[in-house]
């Protein structure tokens, strides 16, 4: 996968609160474990992922979103060409477009997310849009960052009318935003783990109308 994103010219971008780090790879090496990309024109994006122990990349191709988790990147140079080398890595999802057609939830029907209350870190999320196969939701802290395969246990969502919903989130991919005021937030795309009948029921009205 990586290496067809490579030769297609696919730039790989990683997303920070304030600024996206966006690079090419020059080189993938699975047997000698490093993956090696050219540096970001912005020089605080290099800065970004060096500063990290490991870095979430995303690109896309042809319909697909592929995502990957690199460990200890850092600056090397190579013929005289200052690059940035990382650990080959070490996770990775391509995930094609959804199967499911969904609606964008908009006021006067929000629909809000304690994410998570079964694990670590809980968080409130708003959903953005909604699927009989999954949702999509917007992480209101931009300093959360949820990878590829992490699963979300005990996500309560407040139903329209009352009542709620408990249901497991699978993360397919997570990617940064600007809002319409101009800040910076996290959207994650999303499979339900188990079935929740109410949300498919509201997903096909919504769909329906």
């Amino acid at each position: 996968m990586l290496e067809k994103a490579k030769g297609e010219g696919v730039s790989v971008c990683a997303f920070f609160p304030n600024l996206t780090f966006q690079a090419q790879m020059v080189l993938i090496d699975p047997r000698g474990g490093r993956l090696v990309l050219t540096r970001s024109p912005l020089e605080a994006a290099n800065a970004a992922v060096l500063a990290r122990p490991r870095c979430t990349f995303h690109c896309e191709m042809a319909g697909w979103h592929v995502e990957f988790v690199a460990a200890e990147p850092r600056a090397v140079t190579v013929r005289r060409q200052s690059l940035i080398q990382c650990r080959f890595p070490e996770l990775l999802a391509s995930n094609p477009r959804r199967s499911h057609d969904r609606v964008h939830l908009r006021p006067p029907l929000p629909l809000r997310v304690h994410a998570d209350t079964r694990g670590i870190m809980p968080f409130d999320a708003m959903i953005l849009d909604l699927g009989i196969g999954g949702v999509a939701f917007l992480a209101y802290a931009s300093t959360i960052t949820l990878e590829p395969g992490t699963v979300l246990r005990g996500c309560r969502i407040a139903l329209p009318g009352g009542g709620e919903c408990v249901t497991d989130f699978e993360v397919r991919y997570t990617q940064a935003i600007t809002l319409p005021n101009g800040s910076r937030a996290m959207r994650s795309g999303c499979l339900f783990l188990k079935p929740c009948p109410q949300l498919a029921a509201l997903a096909k009205r919504m769909l329906r109308g």
